[in-house]
């Protein structure tokens, strides 16, 4: 497939009423994307983002806004009137705007998030091959019941005799069962030659791609099917529960893929895996785990029950212990992470450090081997080599309107209870006694303690007692 003959025409402008939402369509997620992004990432496994069209109405900056990093273009229908419609207001967008039209175009639907670039591939691979005017990617559900059928001129052949709606099939045609996905692969010339001759004569008054089909058969320029070797792939999703349809199937095909892999994942079906996710072979994960976004984890891991991990980063040989939660976090290789810590966004956390029970840490880097294993809040911190920080200790980074930063360096005991009121720096070797409120720099190698003298009465509480006792006579 030459991909420079190619743009891709992205329909994304429906609003998706039976969703029963006020989010557009196109952004609600699946596999931890939007719709919409799924599709466009098929699209740019073929063609460059400068060639992909996406098509917007409803809610249309909200839109543009959601998938403008990826680089695409954006076409406005501002009254949508159909899939016809839809292509007739990117043929003058086109004519305007560029200087030489794409020889063909591939049209996709945004809210059918498990198509493979493969698929599209083979679809634009027999397009060429066969010469085709219009190319239709098709499947064969259990049940076609509800579907536009398309008919082909015989068993085997690639040439389409029409596509009909369920509504006009005549008796003979009920059981045909290939349905049409809404994909399409045209020669541009062809597809804009008839783009103005469509009609709104139908039950809903609108300008229906199909339509395009017959006019081409009619003009006896070849119209040809590829069949997807899955109907799952060309599933859109009209409601909340055909949407978890999709997430469900995409998720297992991710665990799937990740045991391929050489991953181990008990209980697949019980773990939430984003499609983005990456992780090395070796690794165990254990049953209700959420791994989400661009989450990267190296091999040889152990990721326990009901820890949440998005947007991190984790080396190899690190454990994560039960109930933990990582978002848009580091974890350097043979670190322990938790039970139940929480490291927030911009915790580093070194190689075979460890960050334990109730432990949170925020935009604070840990060092190698270093440990704050209870009870701790490590806020804008900036953390040494081999440092133990005892149960209790709290960083005091914000004073109501500003942030400051707590340093401390290498092989430095952080007494339990202990409150580092930052800015503030503990130099090397430093020891800070336990229940210390530090306000002042430490100096390398010096012992800091802010505890008062301890107090000690003999015999305090049996005078106590004789007190009280006299007081209720």
């Amino acid at each position: 497939m030459e991909t420079t003959d190619f743009a891709v025409a992205i329909m994304a402008a429906g609003k998706g009423t039976r969703l029963k939402s006020k989010r557009p369509k196109v952004l609600h997620e699946v596999g931890g994307r939007a719709l919409l992004m799924h599709v466009i990432a098929a699209a740019k496994s073929l063609v460059p983002a400068e060639a992909i069209y996406c098509i917007v109405g409803h809610e249309a900056e909200r839109v543009q806004a959601a998938v403008a990093p990826t680089g695409v273009n954006f076409v406005l229908q501002e009254v949508q009137r159909g899939t016809g419609h839809a292509l007739q207001i990117l043929k003058a967008a086109l004519e305007i705007s560029t200087a030489e039209l794409p020889k063909h175009l591939l049209v996709l639907s945004g809210d059918v998030p498990l198509i493979r670039p493969e698929t599209l591939a083979e679809l634009c691979d027999l397009h060429l091959r066969e010469r085709a005017a219009m190319t239709i990617l098709t499947a064969v559900p259990d049940d076609p019941t509800g579907y536009g059928r398309v008919l082909r001129r015989s068993a085997g052949s690639p040439e389409v005799m029409a596509i009909v709606e369920q509504k006009s099939l005549k008796p003979d045609q009920l059981a045909a069962p290939e349905i049409n996905s809404g994909i399409y692969c045209f020669e541009t010339a062809a597809l804009f030659s008839k783009l103005d001759l469509l009609s709104t004569d139908n039950p809903h008054g609108e300008f229906y791609l199909t339509d395009v089909a017959a006019m081409l058969v009619a003009d006896k320029r070849r119209v040809v099917a590829h069949q997807a070797a899955s109907v799952d792939e060309v599933l859109g999703a009209n409601t909340i529960a055909e949407m978890m349809h999709l997430d469900q199937s995409m998720r297992s095909a991710t665990a799937r893929r990740l045991m391929a892999q050489g991953v181990t994942i008990f209980r697949p079906d019980t773990c939430v895996i984003d499609a983005e996710v990456e992780v090395a072979p070796d690794t165990v994960i254990e049953p209700f785990v959420q791994l989400l976004g661009a989450t990267k984890i190296g091999a040889e891991c152990l990721i326990r029950s009901y820890s949440v991990v998005q947007h991190s980063t984790i080396g190899e040989g690190v454990t994560i212990r039960n109930g933990c939660i990582l978002d848009h976090a580091e974890v350097g290789n043979g670190a322990i992470i938790g039970p139940y810590a929480h490291l927030r966004p911009e915790s580093r956390i070194g190689e075979q450090a460890h960050v334990g029970n109730f432990c949170e840490t925020k935009k604070t880097t840990l060092g190698r081997g270093s440990k704050a294993n209870h009870l701790t809040y490590l806020g804008d911190a900036i953390i040494g080599e081999g440092v133990n920080v005892g149960a209790g200790v709290i960083t005091c980074n914000y004073d109501g309107v500003h942030k400051h930063t707590t340093t401390i360096g290498d092989r430095v005991f952080v007494g339990s209870d202990t409150t580092l009121v930052a800015p503030i720096s503990l130099g090397d070797d430093a020891y800070v006694g336990a229940g210390s409120c530090l306000t002042k720099p430490v100096p390398a190698g010096a012992l800091a303690l802010t505890r008062p003298p301890q107090v000690t009465k003999e015999g305090w509480t049996a005078t106590r007692r004789a007190e009280l006792a006299a007081r209720k006579k």
